[in-house]
C-alpha cells in the first residue's frame, strides 16, 4: 500500500484519460467508497456495465485505477484507486492546447462534483442524520490578510494536520464509522489589495 503522503502528478496520457466526466466521476467514486465493480458503478451512475468496463479500462491504461488483487472472478473484476495525493496540473500557459483543455475538463468536474457533494450535505433534512452526526460537521469560510509567504506557510501546517489525521485514521472500521469528507480551501481571492475601509 502506498504511502498516503506520496503524491503523484498526472503526465499527459493520464490527464486525458480522466478528461472524462464519467471518468472522473468514477475516480472520486472510488476514492469515496472504496473497491467497487463495473456493475457496482454502473448501478451508481445509471450506465450500463458494459461501459463501465470500457471506461475503468481506460483509467487503468494509465495507473489511475488498479485491480484489487486476489479478489473477483474473470467475470467480476474488482477495481480501486491506488492510496496517495494526485495532484490536478490546472489549466497552464505552457501546456499544448489539449493538454490545456484536458486539464480544464478535470478540473471542472472535480470541482462540480465537489459543490455537489457539498450541497448535497448542507441541504439534507434533519431526519436523514442520525443525532449523533448532526453537529459533528463544519462548513466556515474565514478572511485573512495574508502576504504570499505567509499563504504559503498556512498552506505547509494544514498540510501537516491533514497529514496526521489521515495517520491516525487511515482504515479504521466499525460498527460506528462513517466516511467523511475531510476539505482544506485557501486561496487568494481575484480583487485588488484590501484597503483599510474593508
Amino acid at each position: 500500500m502506498a504511502d498516503t503522503k506520496e503524491s503523484r502528478s498526472l503526465d499527459a496520457g493520464a490527464l486525458k484519460a480522466l478528461a472524462h466526466p464519467l471518468r472522473v466521476r468514477i475516480f472520486d467514486l472510488l476514492s469515496e467508497r472504496g473497491p467497487q465493480t463495473a456493475s457496482t458503478l454502473a448501478a451508481l451512475v445509471g450506465e450500463t456495465s458494459g461501459s463501465m468496463s470500457y471506461h475503468l479500462r481506460a483509467l487503468a491504461a494509465h495507473d489511475l485505477i488498479r485491480e484489487v488483487e486476489g479478489r473477483g472472478t474473470a467475470r467480476e473484476r474488482w477495481w480501486e484507486r491506488p492510496k496517495g495525493r494526485i495532484d490536478l496540473p490546472g489549466p497552464d500557459d505552457t501546456m499544448t492546447p489539449s493538454n490545456r483543455a484536458s486539464a480544464q475538463i478535470v478540473t471542472s468536474e472535480f470541482f462540480r462534483l465537489r459543490h455537489e457533494t457539498l450541497m448535497a450535505y448542507l441541504n439534507r433534512s434533519e431526519a436523514e442524520i442520525p443525532e449523533e452526526w448532526r453537529d459533528a460537521g463544519i462548513v466556515m469560510t474565514t478572511y485573512l490578510d495574508l502576504t504570499a509567504e505567509q499563504m504559503a506557510e498556512l498552506k505547509a501546517e494544514l498540510s501537516e494536520v491533514v497529514d496526521r489525521v489521515v495517520d491516525r485514521y487511515q482504515g479504521q472500521t466499525g460498527p460506528d464509522v462513517r466516511r467523511v469528507t475531510l476539505r482544506t480551501e485557501l486561496f487568494d481571492l481575484p480583487t485588488a489589495a484590501r484597503t483599510e475601509e474593508s
